[in-house]
């Protein structure tokens, strides 16, 4: 009776449906005819209105091309305006050369201004050129009354006003953009007497083809420039700085809404029929619809969840079903594990045999990790080389440290791949959450935060998340932020070791190195802000504060060279050799007198891009030295292909050749290598006088260590080398 009762009320219920739609499509019939009539209205309506905001719109189109024509006028002007060495050859050295070459010359085929010409505060031109041609016979056919308006406008300015102004003007050519500025520094503060002003104009003519881009560009069709007394009905004026009009831009409107309209029309009567049609279809087809679209939505939500290269859920997978775990364990007053593992050497395979063999990896490592999970455990592939491991359970903490020894076990072993065998390892931070009172995210942070301490630690191995790595994390974050103020505020102090040399002890240079006294701190250690500003990308801030301090500081010790270490991060950037060459012109220093060391990583990693600033740096005179020589690959073969003009022997030869023979032998075949090369030695970490005599009758040249002198303030330097150089040298190693 249940049975036959349920199956009456699903008839029932199914009639009762039926009969809604077919009244819904009744009363829907109705509305359509009053519908038709009002979107036959709307539409004349929406025509009307498509005309009117077209015409708005391209109206506001051409007054903001004509706007961005001047503003990118005026904006050209004032990176020429100001501009120091502008200053430097207008004023203090003036140089009318110069500024032909770089403001005249300019004007050729340039895209930024066609015609530029320096005026004195008498409006007396110095230099005039259009199209990089000299204009000065004609000058009155560029410096109109229009220009001859804004400029006097311009010199007019107070001290404390803004001395640039931009606009209109008609000339020889034409109808131009024109802008004229004051030159003075790159802070704005101006120089010399106001009689002695030097003034720069900068036009830039509305060509045919300029007016043509600007049509291409804000899609403006028929766009015109009219010179004449033609007026159209869709223009947009350009006036000169006595607000007289010169020109007009007009354009040609498209009227969008009537020819939509005209358009539309047919297709809404087509659209009126076919919905009646479509009503009729609905009833049969919607609840066939319905369930293929949830069907649909299922298998597109399982597959949003799905990392498709190794059939694990993805990152969103792993968050849904992390999040779903935590609710569980809370219930259930079970804790939860989670096992964030990187890969070590996987970007070495994919570099190595191309990323088909990198994803054959992935999709090996993927069928390992599920052999080695359990039942419920849920595994997810979060990135590139990144997996993900949650499950829960009680004493979930021996269970994990079980789990990562077997993946650190199964990683290490090598995995075939094809004709391929990959050696790799991993990194694996662990977090667990205690009757699932942590949330998913907090708990993936903590592994990931684990994950990287491994790293850190080595590789190849397991970290349990402690509380303390945040508060290192935040004492690393707090430490880069006061670095960063600390170089922002010029609080990075230098201290210099001297370098001797080994045949009579004299001091021959110094190498510069990074001192930071951390406010409320005291001082901290090189080793401790250095890898930060490496890691942080304060690196080339900090070295060349270094660089700058020690080359005035060098100034005051003429015998003497100056060494100053360089990190990768700089020796990559392209500014680099420029920014040195800046610094040596202030400092006015001989680039010969300037060492700067580099490890060999760098060159191994990028040969061409070092072998190119090599010579550059070369090209300037400036000298460099393979530093830690001896302490990492020491390649004879980039010795060779570099020829470095110093080898810099690392510490860690030079600290038992006194004891050890095997050592000494060493040492000697390395300085023979790099003087068989023609490469000057320098030793470092000298601590005793034996070491000395013993690196002198080796062959190096230079020496440095505690020996001859820690690393001091410039004004113990200043005192060493009046010492050595006014008297009979006393830093002198044990003949």
């Amino acid at each position: 009776m249940r049975f036959v009762s349920s199956q009456f009320k699903q008839s029932a219920a199914k009639v009762d449906r039926r009969s809604a739609v077919r009244s819904m499509l009744l009363i829907f019939g109705a509305v359509m005819i009053c519908v038709s009539s009002m979107v036959f209205t709307a539409l004349d309506r929406v025509a009307h209105y498509a005309n009117q905001l077209d015409e708005d719109r391209s109206r506001e189109a051409v007054t903001g091309a004509v706007r961005t024509f001047r503003d990118q006028l005026a904006a050209t002007l004032h990176d020429y305006a100001a501009w120091d060495d502008a200053v430097q050859f207008a004023y203090i050295q003036p140089d009318l050369d110069w500024l032909k070459r770089n403001f005249g010359d300019m004007s050729f085929n340039s895209e930024l201004f066609d015609a530029a010409i320096i005026l004195d505060h008498q409006g007396n031109a110095l230099t005039a050129h259009a199209n990089g041609e000299d204009i000065q016979p004609e000058l009155d056919a560029y410096m109109t009354v229009d220009v001859r308006t804004l400029f006097d406008r311009v010199r007019s300015t107070r001290q404390e006003d803004y001395p640039e102004a931009t606009g209109f003007a008609r000339t020889k050519t034409g109808i131009a953009a024109m802008a004229v500025g004051l030159i003075r520094k790159k802070s704005g503060e101006r120089v010399g007497l106001l009689e002695e002003s030097r003034y720069i104009v900068f036009l830039r003519h509305l060509t045919d083809t300029t007016v043509t881009r600007l049509s291409q560009a804000y899609v403006l069709p028929g766009l015109a420039l009219e010179r004449g007394n033609d007026r159209s009905s869709h223009r947009v004026e350009l006036f000169n700085p006595q607000g007289e009009q010169l020109a007009a831009l007009s354009w040609v409107p498209r009227y969008p809404g009537d020819t939509s309209l005209a358009q539309v029309r047919p297709l809404v009567w087509c659209a009126v029929l076919m919905i009646a049609i479509y009503m009729a279809l609905l009833f049969v087809s919607g609840s066939q619809a319905l369930k293929r679209m949830s069907a649909d939505e299922a298998a597109a939500v399982r597959l949003s969840l799905t990392d498709r290269l190794s059939g694990l859920a993805n990152r969103a997978g792993l968050f849904s079903d992390l999040q779903q775990l935590v609710v569980h364990a809370q219930h259930e007053n079970h804790d939860v594990a989670l096992l964030y593992l990187d890969l070590d050497g996987f970007k070495e395979v994919n570099d190595a045999y191309g990323h088909a063999t990198g994803d054959l990896l992935i999709r090996c490592v993927s069928a390992g990790l599920k052999v080695l999970c359990q039942e419920g455990t849920v595994l997810a592939r979060v990135g590139g080389d990144e997996f993900a491991m949650a499950f829960s359970g009680f004493d979930v903490h021996k269970k994990a440290s079980e789990l990562s020894e077997r993946i650190l076990e199964f990683l290490s072993e090598p995995l075939v791949i094809g004709e391929r065998v990959a050696v790799i390892g991993c990194s694996i931070g662990l977090s667990v959450s205690r009757k699932g009172l942590v949330a998913s995210e907090e708990l993936i942070r903590r592994a990931d935060m684990a994950m990287y301490r491994s790293k850190e630690d080595g590789r190849g191995r397991w970290t349990l998340y402690d509380p303390s790595m945040d508060d290192e994390r935040e004492m690393r974050n707090q430490l880069e932020l006061d670095l960063r103020a600390a170089i922002e505020r010029q609080e990075i102090g230098v201290a210099y070791q001297p370098v001797v040399r080994s045949n009579n002890g004299r001091i021959a240079g110094v190498e510069a190195l990074a001192r930071w006294t951390r406010e409320g701190h005291g001082p901290i250690s090189p080793d401790v802000f250095i890898p930060i500003a490496e890691s942080t990308g304060l690196i080339d801030l900090l070295g060349m504060c270094v660089l700058r301090s020690a080359c005035f500081e060098l100034r005051q010790w003429p015998e003497l060279t100056l060494s100053v270490n360089v990190s990768p991060g700089q020796f990559r950037d392209p500014a680099f050799v420029g920014r040195v060459e800046e610094i040596l012109q202030e400092a006015d220093i001989e680039p010969r007198r300037l060492t700067l060391e580099l490890t060999e990583t760098y060159f191994i990693q990028n040969p061409a891009r070092a072998r190119q600033t090599l010579e550059m740096l070369r090209g300037m005179g400036i000298r460099v030295a393979l530093d830690d020589f001896g302490a990492g690959f020491s390649s004879v073969g980039y010795l060779r292909q570099f020829g470095f003009d110093r080898v810099k022997i690392d510490k860690t030869l030079v600290q038992d050749i006194t004891e050890n023979q095997r050592s000494a032998e060493l040492l000697h075949a390395t300085v023979a290598l790099a003087r068989a090369l023609d490469m000057p030695v320098t030793a470092e970490g000298v601590e005793t006088g034996a070491q000395a005599d013993a690196l002198r009758l080796a062959g190096c040249e230079l020496l440095q260590g505690y020996l001859f002198g820690r690393p001091s303030p410039a004004e113990e330097i200043t005192r060493l080398v009046r010492q050595t150089y006014d008297s009979p040298p006393r830093l002198r190693a044990a003949e």
